[in-house]
């Protein structure tokens, strides 16, 4: 509602599984009904999220999910599994799937390949520059959104194994620990360097950048806000708004210094970040200090009397009664209910003026600094938008017929959409009037009574016979709350979709091999080092970036000729280096005996796309291989092996390797 009611065109959520929030308080489907009519009805859209990894057991559940929500009118789904996916986009044909920033989406070859996959829409990892947005957007056909507001990442979405391999959390399925918001000490040559919250992101705050966004064809902004509070999805919602508006309509694109501080108010650690939009190196992403809300620093602890529990400060911004603050070396949060400006009790104080707060205990001293942690009027002003109220209103056309000796008609049509109308008859007849005759003014200002409805009228156009009286005026309301119900039910109905079956394939099993073989990955490269002993390797992968350094060409050659090489592609390949892979991957393959590619993303199936006919292509561990489904799909770009996930259990493993596929080939290997 608080998105809704501040301007989104469209809200992304969850249901109870598959979705990047497990731990969040997640809509059931009923729910999920409720929301989707509620946002049709003020002409916004919603996008389902079942953006993490499938598992084979749990297909047949996110189909389900994924055809409930078809039914009930949803308008998207997020989706990060590759074999989920390929089936949604065949099962509903009709229904846009957009790929997740989960799947590391990050280039152009990337999107070029999601939109050969039938994905509508990327959201673009969160990673890129606006330029390199822009040169995304100017030379693909599908529609690029891009995260604006809100919390980011150490790592690339998709990417990350950190909460996974030190605690069974997987990020990918929805259950990140955050191990990025612990403290660490970093030590060098065991001397001690830093210390704090070393690997925790300040929040996104992308305002400066949307003119530079909107011109480089960005369809959708994305705020991150699925477990932030109503309060901040409303205020942020409410300013982003504001801003895209002001652009759109070439008003003057300054930003209120007030707009940034309601946005630090509402959430931030420790300022904001442009996070990775400017072309320049963001040397003030990480925030050690605290990593969580740190609120508004408002001054510091000038005296402290602890028997009466009051502190005495200079504000630097204002504070209220009712405000929450904190110290910077409390983890308690205090709500502010006594302000003294000397010995006279306030309500509220303004920036510069010396305050004393009351009724605080704890430890306390002079110099910490104080933070107002939530400001009672903010949330105040933004609470109504999330509590019943209507401020998002669908225009309507009205149209009323009062004449003598006949039924009173009230057609109703939809302002943008005139298929959605309707025409309702009252059971009572005009008759004509004794003393004062019915007006076409009294007539409007009844019928434009649709107080907290979600329509308002735009025009009114009354067909009125001379002279004539109407018994009961409640009449003309019964006509209007009958014809706006109608209309309800009409628009819902419009989005409703009938049922689908989707059956998945029957997988038969299949013997495992009994001559297990080896790949070796050697991610550092060295010349002083004799490989020539390695025994029973099948397969040697090594990264690319050796094979643009001359330093090691005789030790390149050397195991191409004794050994099977392959060239392991980087994880990311953004676009300023695609030449220079480009040109140093052939250079390889006139200079080395090689057998083949790891591709790590889906975008170096473009890249590679003249090699995979002659060249052995394995699919990394990167592409999150998860399920049957999605070995199907890479099968079909005409990849020879999978490396499958590391966060699949030895069960999850033996059941991929049951698969069989009709392809020329019995089966792959995994």
């Amino acid at each position: 509602m608080a998105a809704v009611q501040n301007g989104a065109n469209a809200v992304y959520l969850g249901v109870e599984n598959f979705n990047a929030r497990y731990s969040a308080t997640n809509f059931n489907l009923d729910d999920l009904e409720k929301a989707i009519n509620y946002a049709h009805l003020r002409n916004v859209k919603v996008h389902l999220a079942l953006n993490t990894l499938i598992k084979n057991d749990e297909l047949e559940t996110a189909i389900q999910i994924a055809s409930k929500a078809y039914t009930l009118g949803i308008d998207a789904i997020i989706v990060q599994d590759l074999g989920l996916a390929s089936i949604l986009i065949k099962s509903f044909p009709d229904l846009p799937i957009h790929a997740s920033t989960q799947m590391t989406i990050h280039n152009l070859e990337g999107v070029i390949e999601a939109e050969k996959l039938g994905f509508k829409r990327v959201v673009l990892s969160r990673e890129l520059s606006c330029p390199e947005i822009e040169y995304i957007c100017k030379n693909s056909n599908i529609e690029i959104e891009s995260f604006i507001h809100g919390a980011l990442c150490i790592s690339y979405s998709g990417q990350c194994l950190f909460s996974s391999m030190i605690g069974g959390r997987s990020g990918n399925r929805g259950k990140c620990a955050q191990a990025c918001r612990l403290p660490y000490e970093l030590i060098e040559n065991e001397t001690l360097i830093d210390k704090g919250y070393l690997l925790s992101p300040k929040d996104l705050c992308g305002l400066e950048f949307l003119p530079q966004l909107i011109n480089a064809g960005v369809c959708c902004f994305k705020i991150e806000g699925r477990m932030k509070s109503p309060e901040y999805v409303g205020i942020v919602t409410k300013i982003y708004r504001k801003y895209i508006d002001k652009f759109l309509n070439n008003y003057n694109y300054i930003i209120d210094e007030k707009d940034k501080l309601d946005l630090l108010q509402v959430f931030n650690r420790g300022n904001f970040s442009s996070g990775h939009l400017s072309s320049e190196y963001n040397n003030n992403l990480i925030y050690k200090f605290k990593p969580n809300n740190m609120g508004i620093y408002i001054g510091n602890v000038s005296n402290y009397n602890e028997n009466k529990g009051h502190i005495s400060l200079k504000l630097n911004y204002p504070l209220s009664i009712g405000d929450s603050i904190s110290f910077e070396k409390e983890n308690s949060q205090y709500t502010v209910s006594e302000l003294m400006i000397g010995n006279t009790n306030i309500s509220s104080a303004e920036p510069n003026n010396y305050v004393k707060i009351g009724r605080m205990k704890g430890s306390i001293k002079p110099g910490d600094k104080i933070y107002k942690i939530s400001s009672k009027d903010l949330i105040d002003s933004i609470k109504p938008t999330y509590s019943g109220n209507e401020f998002i209103k669908n225009k309507l056309i009205g149209e009323i017929n009062i004449y003598e000796n006949s039924p009173i008609t009230f057609k109703v049509k939809l302002f943008n959409n005139s298929k959605i109308n309707t025409i309702i008859k009252s059971d009572i007849m005009p008759v004509p009037a004794v003393n004062a005759p019915i007006s076409k003014e009294r007539i409007i200002a009844q019928l434009s009574k649709t107080n907290n409805t979600s329509f308002e009228f735009e025009k009114i156009i009354v067909n009125l016979g001379e002279n004539l009286y109407i018994s009961s005026i409640s009449k003309l309301n019964e006509l209007r709350r009958n014809a706006l119900s109608q209309l309800e039910n009409m628009i819902i109905d419009s989005y409703k979709r009938l049922p689908i079956s989707v059956t998945l394939p029957i997988y038969d099993n299949i013997s495992y091999c009994d001559n297990s073989k080896i790949s070796l990955l050697l991610n550092i490269l060295n010349n002083e080092i004799d490989y020539y002993n390695l025994k029973n390797i099948d397969k040697l992968y090594i990264p690319l970036k050796y094979f643009c350094n001359k330093n090691y060409s005789d030790l390149l050659r050397n195991l191409s000729n004794n050994f099977n090489v392959y060239i392991y592609m980087p994880t990311i390949i953004r676009d300023n280096y695609r030449n220079l892979f480009i040109n140093n991957i052939q250079n390889a393959l006139n200079l080395y005996n090689i057998k083949g590619f790891v591709i790590s993303n889906l975008g170096d199936l473009v890249l590679l796309k003249d090699y995979i006919e002659n060249y052995e292509i394995i699919s990394n561990y990167t592409l999150n291989v998860f399920n049957n489904e999605s070995v199907l799909e890479l099968l079909k770009y005409g990849i020879n092996t999978i490396t499958l996930s590391p966060e699949l259990n030895r069960d999850d493993i033996k059941d991929i390797g049951t698969i069989r596929t009709q392809t020329p080939r019995e089966h792959p290997y995994i």
